[in-house]
């Protein structure tokens, strides 16, 4: 007995990834829009000005870094420019996942020096 696999509808998950998309979007917007009515056009780091012209470059922040905290009156966000936003979500990985250009991950340092007798290798040689 053969058991037949049924593709899945795609044009019923393209309706759902559409769907999802939109939604995002939605709420993307709404939060979006409502920070941009209730705080100043500033980065609240660098304190760099934005007109309707550059707007688009002035994003808004999750504090908790949770997306989906989004309190009508703005608790949670705060309004970074793009290269600020970026800085603080490279800040938050460092801090989460442990920074590798410091030393400060959870592996421990390296012990072994493989070149400790390369000179006296090289003088022998000679």
């Amino acid at each position: 007995m053969t058991i037949k696999k049924t593709q899945p509808d795609k044009s019923k998950l393209d309706q759902i990834v559409t769907d999802a998309r939109r939604n995002q979007e939605l709420r993307e917007q709404s939060y979006r829009g409502q920070a941009l009515k209730l705080y100043p056009w500033v980065c609240g780091r660098c304190a760099r000005e934005f007109d309707h012209k550059n707007l688009s470059e002035l994003t808004v922040h999750h504090k908790n870094h949770n997306h989906d905290d989004n309190p009508s009156d703005g608790s949670n966000w705060e309004l970074l420019c793009l290269y600020c936003h970026d800085n603080e979500h490279s800040r938050y990985e460092e801090m989460r996942f442990g920074d590798s250009s410091t030393g400060k991950s959870s592996s421990p340092a390296a012990t072994h020096n493989p070149f400790a007798d390369l000179k006296s290798l090289m003088n022998t040689k000679k």
